[in-house]
């Protein structure tokens, strides 16, 4: 029996694709410069024991699976393989549990983020992870990428709200991890393992996910400065001082210039850097009030804090608006997420404003300076091999200006197909050697994500 029949021996027709045209969409993310291959099929189980299916059916005939939520991804790790199983978990979208008194969410990995959040603001709940494409992206693919956003700076990443895991591995056993308490100590944390794991070591099916009570509305400033230093110090001064900002966010020049450009925000051009900050504390305004005079005494021209929601939404437009404007610089952008030290922001600006000049490029660069994450956006034109040649080199300079500063080579992004070369780099022979390991032994015929990561 070949490997269609097979399938389809335990999943309903619809969830079986194989039309070229159909499977052919489903074969990359959004990362720019990752190669992907073509599916010899698309499944789409809507329970566990179906996605066991396909598991001991690629097990049995040694056929590569490649787990996809959303594929609202950066770096590649979401792309088929020529002859894979493309196994799609956004058809497993329930939210099986919402749980106020044990503050918990047990969901399927293919809930959308922004979906869960609301379902959990009505119970007075808040789930803190808030990637940027957090309308469209999945639990499962945060999860497998172990993804952050504007929030962190407070609440943290991903990896800090997953209690526990229901996993499908690649012979098609289900494996159980971490708890519903809200402590757990038995045994080695496997359930932090999976987080970031990129699908490599299995399928989540379930996830139990911790929550928070949802924080009083935020107010926010913006400060204006004369220098990606000075910006940088107020960043550094802010944290120092023990503040707790629910947001801290940079643009460096060419990302203000780009949004002014699109939406006519007004910035002046003297601007080199902004810093948007922002408090969900119970007295905002004098979190506000404190932070403002740290950004003056370092440098800042000026400062405009809000005095309402509306208002702080208006001050966090230019940077909701970032990415979209850099697109409109050239046809093609590589999205980078080198995160740093704190300590070490402005060595990080400053040296990929040197690396936009070496090569010729425009690379606009927002961050989430709370937490030392950098995205330095290249911009340049795919169809200009060139300049495709030069973006690529930039990327790899802005990689190692990272690491050079003590940083790592993705903060919230994940490894994938971009940045498996530089994986190797980071984590040195040793390192590389026991994660190789560990992945054969949930992995031992090499058949989930073959090609990323490592």
């Amino acid at each position: 029996m070949d490997l269609i029949a097979r399938l389809c021996a335990g999943l309903p027709g619809e969830a079986v694709l194989t039309d070229p045209d159909v499977t052919g969409s489903y074969a990359n993310d959004m990362a720019s410069f990752c190669e992907a291959g073509a599916p010899a099929v698309v499944v789409l189980p809507r329970t566990v024991e179906q996605v066991q299916h396909v598991m001991r059916t690629a097990s049995e005939l040694r056929v590569p699976v490649v787990p996809q939520g959303a594929r609202t991804g950066l770096s590649g790790a979401a792309n088929a393989s020529d002859g894979c199983i493309v196994l799609s978990l956004v058809k497993m979208d329930r939210i099986i549990e919402i749980n106020p008194v044990d503050r918990i969410a047990v969901v399927e990995p293919g809930v959308v983020n922004a979906v869960l959040s609301r379902a959990v603001n009505e119970h007075g709940l808040y789930y803190p992870p808030d990637p940027s494409s957090w309308e469209e992206c999945s639990i499962g693919g945060n999860i497998g990428t172990a993804s952050g956003g504007l929030c962190c700076v407070k609440y943290g990443v991903t990896a800090e709200y997953v209690l526990g895991l229901d996993v499908v591995l690649a012979d098609g056993r289900l494996l159980t991890t971490g708890r519903r308490t809200a402590k757990g100590v038995a045994g080695y944390d496997l359930t932090r393992l999976f987080v970031g794991s990129e699908g490599s070591l299995g399928i989540v099916v379930r996830a139990v996910l911790a929550l928070k009570p949802e924080p009083p509305g935020q107010l926010a400033l913006a400060a204006e400065f004369p220098s990606t230093a000075a910006a940088c110090e107020a960043v550094c001064e802010i944290m120092a001082r023990g503040h707790a900002p629910s947001l801290l966010e940079l643009m460096d020049r060419t990302s203000i210039r780009a949004v002014n450009e699109m939406a006519q925000m007004g910035l002046p051009d003297s601007t080199e850097a902004l810093l948007l900050a922002a408090f969900d504390t119970p007295e905002p305004a004098a979190d506000l009030a404190a932070v403002a005079e740290l950004c003056t005494a370092a440098g800042a021209t000026e400062v405009v804090p809000a005095e309402t929601a509306a208002e702080s939404d208006l001050l966090l437009q230019a940077r909701r608006l970032t990415l979209t404007a850099l697109e409109r610089v050239k046809s093609a952008t590589m999205i980078d997420d080198v995160c740093v030290p704190r300590s070490r922001l402005a060595e990080m600006l400053d040296g990929t404003a040197a690396i936009a000049e070496k090569y010729g490029l425009t690379i606009g660069v927002c961050a989430h300076a709370g937490d030392g994450n950098t995205h330095p956006t290249v911009c340049f034109d795919a169809a200009d091999p060139d300049e495709s040649r030069r973006a690529r080199e930039s990327f790899d300079d802005i990689m190692a200006l990272g690491l050079q500063l003590g940083g790592t080579i993705t903060g919230e992004h994940g490894v994938g197909v971009l940045k498996k070369e530089w994986l190797a780099r980071e984590l040195g022979p040793v390192g590389l050697e026991l994660q190789r390991g560990i992945k054969d032994v949930f992995d031992p015929l090499g058949i989930l994500n073959p090609g990323k990561l490592f």
